[in-house]
């Protein structure tokens, strides 16, 4: 008989934590960085599901297909510990919805942002209550999503958009020293991740929008060649932050590719260092940007098909 009094954890997909001494120095291998195989313009394969929920207006789950290393880790481990994180999220939407009547008269639609990490999501363990990155991601989402949204449509209501974080990417290398990346970068493949579930989850919903956005993530990355020297900066596209030695810098966009415009924009790093391809910071600088966009319509391919089979299941459930 299942338990109804406790909602129960995933039955797989966890990490346990790992303790220095219970690991063997002699029988121990060596902790090898796991290593990118896509090419620096290919994008990971994407999972995009709506209406998974049915008490919500709308609801989607999107998951990142784990790299090959990972996949790898998880039948024939050489580690306790997996060697990176795969993106997985859940979003739902509850509205419109009149806004109680003690509240100011709007004429546009008041648009709530909430995301949360499950306790188990990342490597630290995050507590029940919202902290600050958790709050940054909100805003960003928000910014994201009111671009997007026709708000006019519905004076003196309210949207309530909620993402749960299932597991969330890794800001670095599980065996690199905490102070080797100097900022998180994991988190902004979290937003990319938001920002396209929620807007698949938005259409799932029926609420009016001017165009479909997607998220889309470009770094510039410095890797180890064989001889362990560090190699020229790269653009990539996509990055997981644990397939490389440093991430100089990264940029997430919010895009929409019918109207051709970006509705968020979030770039953090050093672009001073010249990117292989480019000529100067200013010009590392536009690729960057240029990179995230191409990300975000390799992304945006995914969210129409998504949007299509929502679209042939309303139907279905109309006839």
């Amino acid at each position: 008989m299942a338990d109804r009094r406790r909602i129960n954890g995933p039955p797989g997909g966890t990490r346990p934590p790992v303790f220095a001494s219970s690991i063997s120095k002699s029988t121990a291998t060596p902790i090898e960085r796991p290593q990118r195989q896509r090419q620096p313009n290919e994008l990971r394969k994407i999972f995009l599901k709506t209406g998974l929920i049915p008490t919500a207006s709308g609801s989607s789950y999107l998951e990142y297909e784990p790299s090959p290393a990972l996949s790898a880790a998880r039948t024939s481990p050489t580690h306790i510990t997996p060697p990176s994180s795969s993106l997985k999220l859940a979003c739902t939407v509850h509205g419109p919805k009149p806004l109680p009547r003690s509240a100011t008269f709007t004429p546009n639609l008041v648009l709530t942002t909430h995301v949360k990490y499950a306790p188990f999501a990342a490597r630290k363990r995050k507590g029940h209550i919202r902290d600050a990155s958790e709050r940054d991601l909100g805003v960003h989402l928000e910014t994201a999503l009111r671009g997007v949204i026709v708000a006019e449509r519905w004076p003196k209501s309210g949207l309530d958009i909620t993402i749960t974080i299932l597991e969330a990417e890794d800001d670095r290398f599980w065996a690199d020293a905490p102070d080797s990346h100097d900022a998180a970068w994991g988190v902004m493949n979290v937003l990319a991740g938001c920002i396209t579930a929620a807007s698949a989850a938005i259409t799932d919903a029926r609420i009016d929008a001017l165009d479909l956005v997607a998220g889309g993530v470009a770094a510039v990355v410095v890797d180890e060649d064989s001889e362990g020297k560090s190699s020229t900066p790269r653009l990539m596209l996509d990055t997981d932050p644990a397939e490389h030695k440093s991430i100089l810098s990264a940029c997430v966009v919010a895009y929409m590719p019918a109207r051709d415009e970006i509705t968020e924009l979030w770039l953090k790093g050093d672009n001073s260092k010249a990117v292989a391809g480019t000529a100067d910071g200013s010009l590392a600088h536009e690729a960057l940007i240029d990179g995230a966009v191409d990300a975000a319509r390799g992304a945006h391919s995914v969210l129409a098909e998504a949007v299509k089979e929502s679209a042939m299941r309303f139907a279905g459930l109309s006839t």
